[in-house]
């Protein structure tokens, strides 16, 4: 039997698409991610994530399942015990399971559960305190510009001129595991990063490669119509009116910068897969859970139930492993992050223990204009009654507006702000289905920055009705999953009552025997069966 491939996942958090150079951006070179697109890897242009914050983004793209199917809509609501993860599949198809402790995506208060998915968990937090801004705390008092920006600006380097996060010893550490094997079972390597994730800092040379001239040209609010509520909330709120067109450069930069050093860390991890002389073994992805607006709409970090590309379009990178058949380059096709964990799973030979939505990409490998999927999926928000991320209400005794993350919380309390939402990107139009009808409608291709709403444009009628039509039946073929258990209808006293009669007394004695010590049977058949010789059926749990 051929070896399993090794898996790599390199996922940072709240990166943008377009902040790669190799699908357009001018601002900076992503030199290792462009390289590893034009020589070893396919770059999906239209990847999109299942939700725009990281929890759910999580569940649902190591688990193949959309957001709604199971609840896991929320940043307070993780996987439980009785749900697989990609991980815990691979540890059973003979996988050696390396993680860090930033995963996001099993729940904490289960002694063991996140140990059950890996083999080995890396707890960063070892190294020295990487140094703060070159100019100081720039946040200052309440009402102060940046007090709710997550600016932080040029990082400080320490005495060996480094600026050492947690994410570089999260990377030292893979490192160290790639170039010592405990064992000859293939690697399964999972880095959950914090880059670029708010707060905007970043050190030399990062800080100083970004080209603020050739920076993207920025979104602005005011130049919009129709936006979302949760957008216009969160932009009341955070109070940053007084920042100028360079303070936003100059945060965009900034953020730039901190993907330039999430490029820098990939292209060391390649260089030591390639120094243990695995790297042609191994699938390859990288991919974030979702983006950031990065000033876009007048708004820094991200928001749960606003679906512009800045945020629901991200990076995925897929290098197969050697033996599949692929041409590299950048494929425009749409895709999922839920057809990530059906690429891995595929490439690893393992079937997957539940029902799932996600859709191999090795055909997209090949063919670049394949059709893999004709529109694309994100979904967001809450119902009233539900908390999403510990909102702010009014009726809390203490100050919550010291906290960074006070203006968008507070526009989350709102119920219509942070109403449920679903978006589906088809291959011209976005339309996003609101519970509040605060719809939306865009035009990719005359208005790809998404400025204009044009759900009432009377033209553009049928197209929101056959939009419409289609997330209904998708929505109705992903509504839940009949997981791969089969119960038993009736308990081991509940067997006996039923089928008691049928059975001799001395078949009724061992099967009451056995339910007694705690046999369990799952039908009729392995009951009857197990009385009458006291061999087939049944087990014990």
């Amino acid at each position: 039997m051929a070896k399993k491939p090794h898996i790599i996942i390199f996922n940072p958090d709240e990166m943008r698409a377009d902040v790669m150079s190799h699908l357009g951006n001018r601002a900076i070179e992503t030199k290792n991610l462009d390289d590893f697109a034009k020589n070893d890897a396919v770059s999906f242009s239209r990847a999109y994530c299942q939700n725009p914050v990281c929890v759910p983004s999580r569940c649902s793209f190591f688990t193949g399942l959309y957001p709604h199917v199971r609840g896991h809509r929320t940043m307070q609501y993780l996987l439980h015990p009785e749900e697989e993860t990609l991980f815990s599949e691979l540890m059973r198809g003979g996988y050696y399971v390396w993680m860090n402790s930033r995963n996001d995506l099993l729940a904490g208060q289960y002694p063991g559960w996140m140990e059950s998915h890996a083999d080995e968990i890396y707890y960063a937090g070892k190294a020295p305190r990487a140094p703060g801004p070159v100019h100081g705390d720039l946040r200052g008092e309440k009402g102060n510009k940046y007090y709710y920006s997550h600016f932080k600006g040029e990082l400080g380097l320490d005495e060996h001129g480094r600026n050492y996060n947690g994410d570089d010893e999260v990377v030292d550490a893979a490192i160290g595991r790639i170039l010592n094997p405990p064992d000859d079972r293939p690697l399964c390597l999972f880095l959950g990063l914090n880059y670029p994730h708010v707060p905007y800092g970043v050190e030399e040379p990062f800080y100083s490669a970004v080209d603020r001239k050739k920076l993207q040209p920025r979104v602005k609010l005011s130049e919009c119509s129709g936006k979302s509520k949760i957008i216009e909330k969160i932009h009341e709120y955070v109070k940053m009116e007084d920042f100028t067109e360079e303070d936003w450069t100059e945060l965009r930069a900034v953020y730039e910068g901190m993907c330039l050093k999430i490029d820098h860390q990939f292209g060391r991890l390649v260089k030591a897969l390639k120094e243990a002389g695995i790297y042609d073994d191994c699938a390859i992805f990288f991919l974030s859970d979702h983006g950031d607006f990065a000033g876009d709409y007048d708004l820094p970090e991200k928001a749960q139930n606003a679906f512009e590309d800045c945020l629901t379009r991200v990076p995925l990178l897929v290098k197969p492993p050697k033996g599949v058949d692929f041409t590299p380059g950048v494929s425009d096709a749409l895709t999922e992050l839920v057809d990530f964990y059906a690429t891995a799973l595929d490439f690893a030979g393992v079937e997957s223990s539940h029902t799932h939505f996600g859709r191999s990409l090795r055909r997209n490998l090949k063919e670049h204009d394949y059709v893999n999927r004709t529109f694309a999926v994100s979904e967001g928000g809450r119902t009233p009654e539900e908390i999403h991320c510990d909102e702010y209400h009014a009726s809390f005794s203490r100050d919550p507006s010291t906290e960074e993350y006070y203006p968008k919380k507070l526009a989350q309390a709102d119920p219509e702000a942070h109403a449920k939402g679903l978006m589906m990107r088809g291959e011209r139009y976005k339309y996003i289905l609101r519970i509040d009808r605060q719809d939306e409608l865009y035009d990719m291709e005359a208005d790809p920055r998404e400025m204009h709403n044009l759900i009432g444009d009377p033209a553009l009628k049928d197209t929101v009705r056959e939009m419409k039509e289609e997330l209904l039946y998708w929505l109705y073929s992903t509504s839940d999953i009949v997981p791969y258990q089969f119960d038993a209808r009736f308990n081991g006293r509940g067997m006996l009552a039923m089928m008691g009669k049928a059975l001799s007394p001395e078949e009724y004695r061992r099967a009451e025997e056995a339910v007694n010590a705690g046999r369990v049977f799952l039908s009729f058949g392995e009951f009857i069966g197990y009385a009458k010789s006291g061999k087939q059926g049944g087990s014990t749990r």
